[in-house]
């Protein structure tokens, strides 16, 4: 069980801790649980996880909220929202928080345990572009590891934005639908591929309201401008 998943379960709901504790421990995962967001920072202070699963109505701080500071502290961790909260302009700003993965409740535990999975292989650079690694203006992406750089410099990348990148990178200069960009049977909606792009752009792009690496092709979708070629070394 030490190469485990580490998975932390932050609920205010101790019924859901529990059950759903249980059953990922039993599908082979680690598990550890909080009651609220300041329970989880100090979990996540001293413990390294694997992926995170956050409700987001809870007293005090909330799980969209706790999100963002994640992300603005520059942590990568994948995280899978759960919210009671189920339209589409929820799941668009739990994905803008910085999310990579959005489940309303009630859920199937067994969909909830296939979508971590399929976070940990984005994560582990299993699933997208087998190429190496691919160069477009100041940065560098690794298809493999999932690693970008600009300038030289790392790059934080959601799950999601991984996954986003490397599906640009497999087809660089072409056209990539948003439909293609969007998970197979997750619910995502085409807006929410739009969310994850300008997320990306920020992190890209010299100016992200005028793109010129990650472009948007009316009717078609979006492009990674890479280098026709790759770099000498």
């Amino acid at each position: 069980m030490d190469e485990a998943p580490h998975v932390l379960i932050v609920d205010d709901d101790t019924r859901i801790r529990e059950l759903l504790g249980n059953y990922l421990q039993r599908n082979g995962f680690r598990v550890s649980t909080a009651a609220n967001a300041a329970d989880a920072r100090r979990k996540m202070a001293s413990l390294l996880f694997d992926v995170v699963v956050l409700d987001i109505m809870m007293p005090g701080e909330s799980g969209l909220s706790l999100t963002e500071s994640l992300r603005a502290e520059g942590g990568d961790v994948p995280i899978l929202l759960l919210s009671a909260l189920a339209e589409t302009d929820d799941r668009i700003r739990g994905l803008a928080a910085g999310s990579d993965d959005y489940m309303a409740k009630p859920f199937e535990p067994q969909e909830l345990l296939l979508r971590l999975r399929a976070l940990l292989r984005r994560r582990g650079g299993t699933d997208g572009a087998s190429g190496g690694v691919v160069y477009f203006g100041p940065c560098e992406f690794d298809t493999r590891s999932g690693e970008l750089r600009c300038e030289g410099e790392l790059v934080r990348l959601t799950g999601r934005e991984r996954e986003i990148l490397r599906l640009l990178a497999a087809r660089p200069g072409e056209p990539v639908s948003r439909e293609e960009l969007t998970p197979p049977g997750s619910g995502e909606s085409t807006r929410a591929v739009d969310v994850q792009i300008n997320r990306l752009r920020r992190k890209i792009e010299k100016d992200p309201s005028n793109p010129v690496l990650l472009r948007t092709i009316r009717g078609a979708g979006y492009v990674l401008a890479a280098d026709a070629a790759g770099r000498p070394a």
